[in-house]
């Protein structure tokens, strides 16, 4: 017996119709969580791995690192380091293995400000993938939306053929410098935004059409479809589903295990807000930005500066814990 089209659409969850629209993405380092919602791709940063890595049902993974950094030798910072490299990549195969697209794997967020170290790392990583016989075609390198940053990306999609993922951008002048840089993808952060406004301005609560966080990422995917870049956007970072509503039609949202399973159990009907042909008739500029005008720009935003340097901190830290968790072992 068929199903007409119009009881399918009520019987699907808000998380199949947002897949109709935009690609969704998942923001974890837990298998499980993947295996469940299905997502196209898969995003890992150093708190992620933290987290999983001490899950007992995954530290035969820690144990694998362990053992081939200790197969190198060398110094202990170095056989930490070349641990680290090789966990971050254990995490990234077996999440290839439940997921059609692309895993993101990210540089250590301590060398946000050495492009020549940046380049250096990725490439490394590339090479592990490449030692397991994964493409670089499905690997996307995280790289801080610094100056550095987004210079290491220009040059490793140039002159290396390696995709990257550019993390912890805030400001309009980062995404405008990402675009000129022809990176692949910028990973927008929506919830960081939205806690900023929360503890800085006497507003407390925001409809998500109003969160800053919203209107930011719309903002920009505005601007790279008006100006035909081909630079994928994929908000990141949400505190609630009505943000990820709010921006459905974007090109990829990457989304928590627990937003994603509101979302499953969520039968409200979406529709999608942004869309090309809007973004087209905006009023938008194009912005000219060298280094000078980048920094000018990106200072001028207090939110942005406060979050991306907050966010280097934090992700430093949880490698710092993950550092300290191997040198137990070393």
């Amino acid at each position: 017996m068929s199903v007409s089209p119009v009881k399918r659409q009520r019987m699907e969850s808000a998380l199949e119709q947002l897949k109709q629209y935009t690609v969704v993405v998942a923001d974890t380092g837990d298998f499980n969580a993947i295996e469940e919602y299905k997502p196209q791709d898969a995003t890992t940063n150093p708190s992620l791995i933290l987290a999983a890595a001490r899950m007992p049902e995954y530290q035969h993974l820690l144990e694998e690192a362990i053992q081939y950094g200790k197969g190198l030798g060398g110094a202990e910072d170095e056989q930490v380091t070349n641990v680290m490299e090789k966990l971050f990549v254990n995490f990234g195969l077996e999440i290839l293995k439940k997921i059609p697209g692309r895993v993101s794997t990210e540089v250590d967020a301590r060398l946000s400000f050495d492009k020549d170290e940046m380049i250096l790392r990725a490439c490394r990583l590339i090479q592990l993938y490449k030692d397991a016989g994964i493409d670089k075609a499905r690997i996307l390198i995280k790289l801080s939306s610094t100056w550095e940053g987004i210079q290491a990306g220009k040059e490793l999609e140039e002159k290396h053929g390696i995709h990257c993922n550019m993390t912890l951008l805030f400001s309009f002048a980062q995404a405008v410098a990402c675009a000129d840089a022809h990176v692949t993808l910028i990973s927008p952060f929506v919830g960081r935004i939205l806690d900023w406004y929360k503890e800085n301005t006497e507003k407390k609560s925001f409809e998500p059409s109003e969160d800053p966080g919203v209107q930011s990422v719309t903002k920009i995917y505005n601007y790279y479809k008006k100006f035909d870049y081909k630079t994928v956007v994929m908000g990141a970072s949400f505190r609630n589903a009505g943000e990820i509503k709010a921006l459905a039609g974007c090109d990829y949202l990457t989304i928590s295990p627990a937003l994603l399973s509101e979302l499953s159990k969520d039968s409200s009907k979406i529709k999608p807000t942004l869309s090309v042909k809007e973004a087209k008739a905006s009023d938008l500029q194009k912005v000219q930005l060298d280094e000078k005008k980048f920094r000018w720009l990106h200072n001028e935003d207090r939110m942005a500066v406060e979050k991306l340097s907050d966010g280097i901190r934090k992700f430093a830290a949880d490698a710092i814990k993950l550092e300290s968790m191997i040198k137990v072992s070393v």
